[in-house]
């Protein structure tokens, strides 16, 4: 994950308190009408001095503003988070002089002067000019100026370590690198013009929300309006000061000062993980999921099935079938042929460069015959899927033997490929995903959150069967299509579901577009970029549970506040309205014991202040989530931040009263 910015930094404190001073214009608290009340509330306050003035009365108006000044801080200190984010990454963006290989020979160049397909060289203490891959070499590179993590990680050619990110360092060792994005177009340019275009406006349940705190703002004002009209009725003489600080007490300031924070610390946490959201919508709605759809290959496997063993029919011997696949895979680029001839290798030394083979003509594979091979006199060897196969050789079944190998290989989770010469089969290769490691964890948490997994794949049935039972997985889409997907998604929502996908290609745009939480690859087409909710700059699918993980602490952070917040203003009324009508009763109604009906008042302004500073931490850190039955998060929720909430003010204005009591 990126690195993260403390909010004890002093330079962000500072840019942030001259944002939260600039906020006191009132335009600018247009969009968050409880604390623009209390703005006014200050105002009334402050214009009251003119006609009364006392120590009392300056230390309210004095605390007032401080209540609004705190509230424009804790969105502040949220935005100049993001902005902070932003500026680190610019500062990682390092000037890098290239040394290129071209002809055989090296050039220095600046980075930025490199092209797709360059290969450049890096050795221990160099930094990596440019995004690419790694063709040649295996070294040790620090990436914590992009990742944020201190422990350097290997990098080598082949499939799944071999993408390296410019700006970061090589440690040790030597490198050949394939560059593979243009200059401008590098990981570090991409998520900051992502971040920047982020847009942050207020989400369908946070309109909810602010529509029922001005609601509670409008009735207490009113409510407030009706005391003073009561008590000049009785002969009750009470300050507009002592109104107004009722008032400012009463209503939701505190939720209402963290309700702007708390969604933009949400989409912020994101990218920590390096996932950028276009809007916070897509995080509240990942947060309320119940359905997630995946794909195996990426998801659950490292991508990329490895040979793992030949399994020959007889009258042939596993040397002749490894031999026949070696030669078949001679013109498969991708990394399931280059795996079956690293296994021929290893086992009997075959040596493509030794293969000499006159009037050879290759067959390569291809997506839509699932097969390649080689032609030469006297021989035509196939490999691939084993319906394509049964297909070329006009078959429905292998022999009885063999089509039980087939079964056992995908009743492990496998993929079988067969191999034929001269329309004879000579057996099959035994293809074997590589499965994530700590994946069966993760997803028992996702069974603990109520949600529902579907793994999509284009594997057979038994193939898909077996790895849904490895990982813990609650169903599977075998032999899965682009149109199937869409099906899927659509039949979910009609049952009341919100429905969570990843994805990167063009046929996965559609079903993306149609789930309520699109997870898109950075490295997928314009389509799929543009169908999504969320793009994922690392090309990992598995990051959908860190965003639905995240969603659902953004979601409980606000509940878990917005408890706590009106609990306090209900403990609140037990300080200030005694103080104010105490002369009324013959007995005493001071529940608190508290010095004095002024020390009363400014204790609960004070107080009323305070607690947001103290819990402006928690909105931008988040309530942590832990996969827990809803019961027993709710029955949690309402024990920590519900009576924690009533019990709050009763301690805290006591302890504020002790201290100001003889100040009034």
């Amino acid at each position: 994950m990126k690195s993260k910015v403390s909010v004890l930094n002093a330079s962000l404190l500072r840019k942030a308190t001259f944002e939260a001073l600039l906020a006191l214009n009132p335009l600018r608290l247009t969009n968050n009408p409880v604390i623009l009340c209390t703005w006014l509330g200050a105002l009334i306050a402050t214009a009251s001095l003119a006609w009364h003035f006392s120590v009392f009365e300056l230390q309210v108006v004095l605390w007032l503003w401080i209540t609004v000044f705190f509230a424009n801080l804790a969105e502040s200190l949220a935005t100049c988070l993001g902005k902070a984010q932003v500026e680190s990454l610019r500062r990682s963006k390092i000037s890098v002089v290239a040394r290129r290989f071209v002809n055989n020979r090296e050039e220095h160049v600046p980075a930025n002067a490199l092209n797709v397909g360059d290969i450049v060289v890096c050795e221990a203490g160099d930094y990596i000019p440019a995004d690419g891959d790694v063709v040649e070499g295996i070294a040790s590179v620090d990436e914590s100026a992009i990742t944020g993590e201190s422990a350097p990680v290997i990098r080598e050619s082949g499939e799944d370590r071999s993408s390296v990110t410019g700006g970061t360092r090589v440690l040790s060792d030597r490198l050949l690198i394939r560059v593979t994005f243009e200059s401008g177009q590098s990981f570090l340019n991409r998520m900051i013009s992502l971040i920047e275009s982020t847009k942050r406006h207020k989400t369908p349940n946070e309109q909810a929300l602010s529509m029922l705190l001005i609601a509670l703002t409008v009735v207490l004002i009113v409510s407030v309006f009706s005391i003073y009209v009561f008590a000049q009725y009785i002969g009750l003489k009470i300050s507009i000061i002592s109104l107004v600080a009722l008032w400012i007490c009463l209503i939701p300031t505190t939720i209402g000062s963290l309700l702007i924070a708390i969604r933009i610390a949400g989409m912020d946490r994101l990218l920590q993980f390096n996932v950028v959201a276009k809007n916070g919508q897509a995080i509240e709605t990942a947060g309320n999921t119940s359905i997630l759809l995946f794909d195996k290959t990426g998801t659950i496997t490292l991508g990329n099935r490895m040979a793992a063993e030949f399994i020959p029919c007889k009258p042939h011997s596993t040397k002749e079938l490894a031999h026949a696949a070696f030669l078949a895979s001679l013109a498969d680029e991708t990394a399931e042929g280059r795996s079956i001839m690293a296994l021929a290798k290893e086992h009997y030394q075959f040596d493509e460069n030794s293969q000499s083979i006159v009037d050879a003509r290759f067959v390569a594979f291809s997506a839509s015959t699932r097969v390649s091979g080689i032609d030469f006199p006297g021989n035509c060897i196939r490999k691939g899927a084993v319906d394509a196969i049964k297909a070329q050789t006009k078959k429905d079944q292998f022999p009885q033997e063999l089509e039980q190998c087939i079964t056992n290989v995908c009743q492990q989770g496998g993929t079988p490929l067969a191999v034929i010469k001269n329309n004879e089969v000579m057996g099959i290769i035994y293809l074997k995903d590589i499965i994530k490691t700590g994946l069966k964890e993760r997803f028992s948490k996702l069974y603990q959150m109520g949600i529902k997994t579907v793994m999509m794949t284009g594997d057979n049935p038994l193939t898909a069967a077996a790895i849904t039972a490895e990982v813990g997985i609650s169903d599977f889409m075998a032999e899965a299509t682009p149109e199937t997907k869409l099906l899927e998604i659509k039949r979910a929502q009609h049952q009341g579901h919100l429905v969570a996908m990843t994805g990167d290609g063009t046929n996965d745009a559609p079903a993306l577009a149609q789930s309520d939480v699109g997870l898109v690859m950075s490295s997928g087409t314009q389509e799929a970029r543009e169908a999504g909710y969320m793009i994922d700059l690392d090309n990992d699918p598995s990051k959908i549970l860190d965003v639905i993980t995240t969603g659902k602490e953004l979601l409980m952070t606000r509940g878990a506040l917005t408890t706590f917040s009106l609990a306090n203003d209900v403990a609140k009324y037990f300080a200030i309205l005694p103080a104010m009508f105490g002369s009324l009763f013959a007995f005493n109604i001071d529940l608190m014991g508290l010095g004095s009906a002024q020390s009363a008042i400014l204790s609960s302004v004070i107080y009323n202040a305070l607690i947001i500073v103290f819990l402006t931490p928690l909105a931008l850190k988040g309530v942590s989530y832990k996969a827990l039955p809803s019961r027993i998060v709710l029955r949690n929720n309402m024990l920590i931040y519900g009576l924690g909430g009533i019990v709050a003010p009763f301690v805290g204005i006591k302890l504020i009263d002790y201290l100001v009591r003889h100040w009034v």
